[in-house]
């Protein structure tokens, strides 16, 4: 451990080093069993969220949120995004029932301080959000990101969503086979992006896009936020673990931690020049892992898959509703096999470049179910994942719940940026 707390791996990589430490932890296969959920929340005033939330009450509430026993782990975004983190669980109603009752003692602490968290893709109501936490990950973010224009310093501050985490697969046949799971995500990912869409406002203003908060995300960095471009030969016999150590290392690197004062961000400088130059300083195994934390493409392996596309919903419970597809439609073999060739057309439209900047992941973000191929796709998934989520066990509030949102929005053609409230937000 270096004197600042920055921890040391060892002995300086080599390029053939780090190739190999990427291939074995980044997809770790085997049959899936566990399910986790990351949720973020803006948090705003009860009483008129319109007003923003003076940093210095702010810090006083997340200070007696941080003193609740949680399992969930519990972080703050830059901007002072309140963020709940399950555990890894066996079963997809065990981390549903877990997030629910720590979402329950959040509310029950703040609502007491006037703060109530909302569920938006992005803050409707205020744009150029402070940021409220300032430590030196996230002043070399804004550094790096500001490079590329206003999108960075929105993402960090002013967005939320839920992510649903997911095993890689087997190293086998079938619909449950990693490189299998590794192309529906970015295949579904779509139709995840337009169903639950639900960012239209930002800043008081209609913005043009259903999902305004994807619309950021692939607009504030040439690289850092695109999935790997995929090599010869074609899916589902291409290699996902090769694919995405050429993109870990051909990433520019987004700042060079040091042991005093701010840390370097250097410009264009990727990961594998940094191993072949050895400048500014030898880099490390720790190195490559923390790289890889500043990387954001909509599906992220580490270990597991992070689908990371899904704008934060409405409703105190409208999260589980993507939770539970997501999950149904990956998990159960028979549902994974239909929504596979449901979606795999839709590979034309995205064309040979990457999500979130391929012509298909635009539409979702712009159009949502409004895109004809998209809103097909989608009946199908839902479909698809009311018919399997009895046999993964979902409890059938869950279930009805998922009915609910597919009679109201994905049957008609819609998502929840299309309501009344989130417009006139």
């Amino acid at each position: 451990m270096s004197p600042s707390g920055i921890p040391r791996g060892g002995p300086p990589l080599t390029e053939a080093e780090a190739e190999e430490l990427l291939r074995c932890i980044c997809f770790k296969t085997g049959p899936p069993r566990t399910v986790g959920v990351e949720l973020e929340w803006l948090v705003h005033e009860l009483r008129d969220p319109r007003l923003p939330v003076r940093p210095q009450r702010l810090a006083a509430a997340l200070d007696t949120v941080r003193a609740l026993p949680l399992v969930s782990a519990l972080t703050f975004e830059p901007g002072g995004q309140l963020e709940l983190s399950s555990r890894p669980a066996g079963s997809l109603m065990e981390c549903l029932d877990s997030l629910a009752a720590d979402l329950r003692a959040v509310r029950g602490a703040l609502g007491p301080l006037g703060l109530a968290l909302s569920g938006y893709g992005v803050d409707p109501w205020q744009a150029s959000r402070d940021r409220v936490l300032h430590e030196p990950r996230y002043d070399a973010m804004e550094a790096a990101l500001d490079r590329t224009g206003p999108a960075g310093r929105a993402m960090m501050c002013e967005s939320a969503s839920v992510q649903i985490c997911l095993d890689a697969g087997v190293d086998g046949p079938g619909p449950l086979n990693y490189r299998r799971r590794w192309r529906l995500a970015h295949l579904l990912g779509a139709v995840l992006v337009a169903a639950f869409a639900n960012s239209p406002v930002h800043g008081g203003r209609r913005t043009g896009w259903r999902s305004t908060r994807q619309a950021l995300w692939a607009e504030l960095d040439p690289l850092r936020t695109l999935a790997p471009r995929r090599t010869p030969p074609p899916p589902p016999d291409g290699d996902p673990r090769a694919e995405w150590a050429a993109h870990v290392l051909d990433t520019p690197v987004l700042c060079v931690r040091t042991d005093e004062g701010p840390w370097a961000v250097p410009e264009g400088l990727t990961f594998r020049e940094w191993l072949r130059t050895g400048l500014p300083r030898p880099a490390d195994a720790d190195d490559l892992r923390y790289h890889m934390t500043t990387l954001f493409p909509p599906v992220r392996p580490r270990g597991h898959l992070e689908l990371r596309m899904v704008d934060a919903q409405p409703g105190r419970d409208g999260w589980m509703v993507p939770a539970a597809v997501t999950t149904a439609v990956f998990d159960d073999p028979e549902a994974a096999e239909t929504v596979y060739r449901a979606v795999k057309p839709l590979a034309e439209r995205a064309g040979d470049d990457p999500a979130p900047r391929n012509p298909l992941w635009v539409a979702a973000a712009r159009d949502g179910l409004a895109d004809p191929d998209l809103h097909a796709a989608a009946r199908t998934v839902f479909s698809a994942a009311l018919e399997a989520l009895p046999r993964i066990g979902a409890g059938e509030e869950v279930r009805r719940a998922v009915a609910a949102f597919r009679e109201r929005y994905v049957v008609p053609g819609g998502s929840p940026a299309d309501t009344p409230e989130a417009v006139t937000s």
